[in-house]
């Protein structure tokens, strides 16, 4: 997968996709690979209801991010700030990312 934890995307399709130049960017907080889905900081906002517990005494409605297709989202390029594709290469005998758009380096 192209995408990791941390990295900052933006929605490209769907509910959030951007209409009239305003774009949906958020963090990458979770990654799973073997449904090819990333959960997105203030992304597909599901609410759930809980009963009273424990853990949270007064119940009520409980506001979380629901995963979302990896197709739906793209890279933001840290120089042009508009989504971009992801390329391989070596730098130093390390394997590295990099922003096909402006050539920079994503990993650290």
């Amino acid at each position: 997968m192209k995408i990791k934890k941390g990295d900052v995307v933006v929605v490209t399709t769907g509910k959030h996709k951007p209409s009239r130049g305003n774009q949906t960017t958020g963090e990458v907080l979770a990654v799973y690979p073997k449904t090819n889905r990333v959960v997105v900081k203030g992304v597909n906002i599901a609410t759930k209801h809980s009963r009273p517990s424990q853990a949270n005494p007064d119940g009520g409605i409980i506001k979380t991010e629901a995963p979302i297709h990896i197709s739906n989202v793209a890279i933001l390029d840290p120089v042009t700030k508009k989504p971009t594709k992801v390329g391989y290469k070596l730098v130093d005998g390390k394997k590295v990312r990099f922003a096909k758009a402006s050539g920079t380096v994503l990993d650290k």
